[in-house]
C-alpha cells in the first residue's frame, strides 16, 4: 500500500493505524507527527497548494484528503487522473469512529481501526456536555478569529463539558470577533489555541482587558494545546482527555 496524506491529523492516524514510512510516500509541510517517522517522508506541497506532478510521480494507491483542509479543485484533479482519494468530513467528536473504521477498511488495518474507534467511543461515553464556563476558543489574532460550536474544535470543546457561543449562526464557522461580542455573549474564558496563531498570554491579556474597559466582565485566559483542540482522527483521544481535564479543574476551581 503506498498512501500520501495531506492531513496532518491523518498522517499522524496513519502512523498509529500501523503504517510505516515505507507505505507513506507523501505528506506536506505540516505532517509533523511522528516525528521520527516523517522526516523520511517526502514532502509533495501544502495543504491547499500540493505538487499534483509530484504525487503523481510517488504512484499513490491513496491519497487523503479532508473536504475542509484541502481544495475540491484537488480532489476534482486527483480524480481525473485516476488517483483514487480518501475524503474525511469530520464536524464532531462523535464522528470520527465512524471515519476511522472506514479508513481502516481502504487501508486493510480494519482490527487496529476498530480499537482505536471503540476507544474514542468509550471516552466519549464518560463526556457530561453542557456543564462547565462558557469559553471563546481564538485561533487567529489579527483579525481576531474564534470557532464555533458547529465545528470540530468547538464541538469538542462543547463534548468535554464547555458552553461555546455561535456568534455568527450564519457564518462560516470562524467568526472575525470583537470584545462588544465577547461581551454579549458573557464569555467568562478564552482559550488561547497554539495554532495556527500562536497567542501569547499576553494578546489574551490585552483582549480581556478591552472587555473590561466597555463595562463588560473581563474573562480569564488559559493557553491550550491547538493540535488538542484541532488535530482529529487518532489524536481525537487525546483531545478528549486533555480538555475534559481541563474543564474539570476549571469547574473545580470555580467552586
Amino acid at each position: 500500500m503506498r498512501v500520501i496524506s495531506l492531513v496532518p491529523s491523518l498522517t499522524l492516524t496513519l502512523a498509529d493505524l500501523g503504517l510505516d514510512a515505507s507505505e507513506i510516500v507523501g505528506r506536506t509541510p505540516w505532517c509533523i507527527h511522528p516525528k521520527s517517522m516523517v522526516e523520511a517522508i517526502p514532502v509533495v506541497g501544502g495543504t491547499k497548494t500540493p505538487n499534483i506532478n509530484k504525487i503523481r510521480n510517488a504512484k499513490p494507491d491513496l491519497v487523503l484528503m479532508d473536504r475542509e483542509e484541502n481544495p475540491k479543485d484537488v480532489h476534482d484533479e486527483l480524480t481525473n487522473l485516476g488517483i483514487k482519494t480518501f475524503v474525511s468530513t469530520v464536524e464532531r467528536p462523535s464522528d470520527v469512529p465512524n471515519m476511522l473504521i472506514e479508513l481502516g477498511q481502504r487501508l486493510g488495518r480494519e482490527q487496529r481501526a476498530k480499537e482505536l474507534a471503540e476507544t474514542i467511543r468509550n471516552e466519549l461515553g464518560h463526556c457530561e456536555q453542557g456543564s462547565g464556563p462558557v469559553v471563546l476558543p481564538l485561533i487567529w489574532h489579527k483579525p481576531l478569529m474564534a470557532v464555533s460550536p458547529r465545528k470540530y474544535s468547538g464541538a469538542l470543546l462543547e463534548t468535554c463539558g464547555f458552553q461555546v457561543p455561535d456568534i455568527e449562526p450564519d457564518g462560516n464557522g470562524y467568526p472575525v470577533v470583537s470584545a462588544e461580542q465577547i461581551k454579549l455573549h458573557a464569555v467568562e474564558g478564552l482559550l488561547l489555541s497554539s495554532e495556527p496563531h500562536e497567542f501569547s498570554k499576553q494578546e489574551g491579556e490585552e483582549i480581556s482587558d478591552a472587555v473590561g474597559a466597555i463595562g463588560g466582565h473581563r474573562p480569564w485566559t488559559q493557553c491550550i494545546d491547538g493540535e488538542a483542540l484541532t488535530w482529529f482522527g487518532s489524536h481525537t483521544l487525546t483531545g478528549l482527555r486533555t480538555f475534559k481535564a481541563l474543564c474539570k479543574d476549571l469547574k473545580t476551581a470555580g467552586d
